[in-house]
């Protein structure tokens, strides 16, 4: 297991549509009332690799895909909002980012708020954690829904065309005082580290990088927010309902909340904070 340097790279942080959910739900002492959760993403450029992202948001095909029992059931409880040009394939445009220069897409995991947009980039390599598709890919219709999984937004032939991100190769040692086991170096220059962050999802990964300003940490929904890690919030036991294993969980924010006490510096992103995603703009944050 190789030791870790990282490389720099340019980010950018948008979000493909939003999702109301009541707030006490993911934020322990939460308001009753529906907070808006943005379905965030990132398009990262890296110097000699050029555009990649990871996870890609919403896109209408969740709205098609769910209008149907039991799937409907799933938008029923996060009603989705989204306008087709706040999609990731239309804002990469607009940014001047065809769907062909995204040579990569990096999904944390399944739920569909993170690959809704997976097929407006068919000439994308898919990386994935194999535990998180593992734990998806055969599930019925009823089970799928409760683990918030629409197969039809993949990809045609995913599982023969993706590739997971574990292999010997890839694995790496983190640095000395990350509360985390290790990681695996996607593009063997250090510049992308997965790192596993089950619980909310069999098998989920973020994803840590540095840029010209910041070390950054997209932890996914590992946290719901930056509140709920800064004042030590986790969610109501409700959300364990849709939760993989709350136990792993706990754990994953847990070792969040240390890495973020031991280095106030790194930047940890979560994948549905409104800190970081404006739900209204189609402004890409740059860290």
């Amino acid at each position: 297991m190789s030791r870790l340097r990282q490389a720099p790279v340019e980010l950018l942080l948008l979000s493909a549509g939003y999702c109301l959910h009541p707030e006490f739900v993911t934020l322990r002492g939460g308001s009753l009332r529906p907070a808006a959760y943005p379905a965030g993403f990132a398009c990262i450029r890296h110097p000699s690799y050029g555009w990649m992202l990871f996870d890609t948001g919403y896109s209408p095909r969740f709205r098609e895909l769910t209008d149907a029992f039991p799937y409907s059931l799933y938008r029923r409880l996060t009603p989705v909002f989204l306008r087709e040009e706040q999609t990731a394939v239309r804002q990469l445009a607009a940014l001047g980012i065809p769907a062909e220069d995204v040579r990569c897409v990096i999904l944390s995991h399944f739920h569909a708020d993170h690959i809704g947009g997976a097929r407006d980039f068919p000439s994308s390599r898919f990386l994935y954690p194999q535990a998180a598709y593992d734990a998806v890919r055969q599930l019925g219709p009823l089970r799928a829904t409760r683990a918030g999984f629409v197969a039809g937004l993949l990809p045609d032939r995913f599982a023969e065309a993706a590739q997971p991100i574990e292999s010997p190769q890839r694995r790496v040692a983190l640095p000395e005082g990350v509360p985390f086991d290790f990681g695996h170096d996607l593009l063997g220059d250090g510049s992308l580290i997965a790192i596993p962050m089950p619980g909310h999802a069999a098998g989920q990964i973020g994803l840590l990088l540095t840029t010209s300003r910041s070390r950054v940490l997209l932890c996914a929904d590992a946290a719901w927010s930056s509140r709920a890690l800064r004042d030590n919030r986790p969610p109501h036991p409700a959300a364990g309902l849709v939760m993989h294993d709350r136990a792993a969980y706990r754990d994953s924010f847990r070792r969040l909340r240390a890495w973020q006490a031991a280095d106030p510096e790194l930047v940890v992103v979560p994948s549905h904070c409104r800190e970081f995603f404006d739900i209204d703009s189609r402004e890409a944050r740059r860290l």
